[in-house]
């Protein structure tokens, strides 16, 4: 580590005290009205080519830097950037410059907590893609930093940008499905046989394969531990829990007003795919709610008959079925209840309730709805406004760090248990599983070297 580096982590430690209104020095970097926000991108993946395009396409940003640890991804990025943008294999030499106001974090998931931590330190508002951790403790970290940096952060969760999205919470919320008692989840797909099993080898020159490591242990590098296929591996990721089910759980919390589940069960495995990764291609959990449970179902080898990703909320009027292209309420028949009993042969069983007239023959318990006006590239759009917006206002964006961590942490849940192979009851106040010391040991992962003591510069994770 350069004494550069040990320069702003010191600064950052001794910061770690400030809290109260926010300070002189941290007010001047808050942009004027007509001032660009200086942004600094860590990571240029998938997700971080999108993030680059649409900051790009926002008149009040300068695109000031980017770091990547793949020299080829490097280039490419800065390419997109523009003129005058500059490139670091070590994010942290962009955490210090001073023209930066604001980060985007793209990186895989075992970096997330770390590097939008480091970034609160050193006086950057952060937009940090979800899933949010990789173990639960993490999240209450980020947020004591943040809070004490007087920080803003945006989560990636965009569909909570989305308008869609926005007008299916206000309808469920008005009662227009009656009561929520249950929500199914599901993401279908095939990708049989899998990823393969290459061997280890020695990392590509344009790879800085300890950096890519950070603070996970460290592993010989293997390209299916490397870009993309990262999140089949527990050192890196939750698998297909945090990724995709992390989008369709934080609707059930932000619709409903749930702050975390009180108990959650989850069995699964991975079944099918003949590759070297470890976390499940099939999962199912169960996420018990006060007076509503949430289903969440994937399967990496069978596409089935379902839409690929989707989620439906069943209410006493009717349903409601969402993904980012649109939504449908689905309104119920109004009928008298002996009449949605099952019928055999035309007639109900001797002795039983028998079919009465219906007084309003055609009449539906709620207004069906069809929305079909939801746009991917609008919801990304909008939540990058959203960010900047409140760069400018200081207030909190609309997926704020505590809302993520919540979600982040039913996730986690749902795999401790598959992995121990048991249901864990949740205190979402005290955020502990209770009465189950082994399955709370669960809750925190060390940090490698030296990045452990970076956590420790940040006055967290003692």
């Amino acid at each position: 580590m350069s004494s550069s580096h040990r320069r702003v982590s010191r600064r950052a430690f001794v910061q770690a005290g400030a809290a109260g209104p926010l300070t002189a020095s941290a007010y001047a970097q808050v942009p004027g009205a007509n001032e660009r926000i200086g942004v600094g991108f860590i990571g240029y993946g998938l997700i971080g080519k999108r993030h680059v395009l649409d900051f790009r396409a926002e008149k009040d940003v300068r695109l000031v830097a980017l770091a990547e640890a793949h020299e080829r991804r490097l280039n490419e990025g800065l390419g997109e950037l523009g003129q005058g943008a500059q490139g670091y294999r070590d994010f942290r030499r962009l955490l210090e410059r001073k023209d930066i106001g604001a980060v985007v974090i793209s990186t895989p998931d075992h970096w997330h907590a770390l590097q939008t931590m480091l970034a609160c330190a050193a006086g950057k508002d952060v937009y940090v893609e979800k899933p949010l951790t990789l173990f639960m403790r993490e999240g209450r970290w980020m947020i004591d930093v943040a809070n004490r940096h007087k920080r803003i952060v945006q989560v990636g969760t965009q569909q909570r940008s989305g308008m869609h999205y926005q007008r299916a919470r206000q309808l469920v919320r008005d009662g227009h499905i009656g009561r929520v008692h249950a929500v199914r989840m599901t993401s279908f797909r095939n990708v049989m046989p899998g990823f393969g099993r290459p061997a280890d080898a020695d990392p590509p020159k344009e790879l800085d394969w300890d950096m890519w490591l950070g603070p996970a242990p460290r592993r010989a590098y293997n390209p299916n531990r490397c870009i993309y296929h990262f999140r089949w591996f527990w050192d890196y990721s939750g698998g297909q829990m945090t990724n995709l089910g992390a989008h369709s759980l934080d609707l059930v919390h932000w619709f409903l007003g749930f702050a975390g589940p009180g108990a959650v069960s989850s069995s699964g495995g991975r079944f099918s795919l003949t590759d070297s990764g470890e976390t499940p291609d099939t999962q199912d959990a169960f996420f018990e709610y006060p007076q509503c449970t949430a289903l969440w179902s994937h399967r990496e080898a069978c596409a089935g008959q379902r839409p690929q990703s989707g989620m439906e909320f069943c209410g006493t009027l009717g349903s409601l079925t969402i993904s980012r292209r649109g939504f449908t309420v689905h309104a119920d028949p109004l009928v008298p209840p002996e009449n949605a009993i099952p019928q055999f042969a035309g007639a109900h069983p001797a002795g039983g309730p028998q079919p009465v007239k219906n007084p309003e023959p055609g009449r539906l318990r709620t207004k069906p709805i069809e929305d079909t006006v939801g746009s991917t590239a609008q919801q990304f759009q909008r939540h990058v406004r959203d960010f900047l917006d409140c760069i400018r206002t200081r207030r909190q964006p609309v997926s704020d760090l505590e809302s993520a961590h919540r979600v982040t942490t039913a996730c986690h849940l749902a795999n401790i248990s598959m992995r121990l192979g048991k249901k864990l009851r949740w205190n979402a106040e005290r955020e502990e599983i209770i009465g189950d010391a082994e399955a709370n040991r669960w809750l925190v992962r060390p940090y490698r070297a030296p990045w452990d003591r970076e956590l420790k510069a940040l006055g967290v994770g003692g």
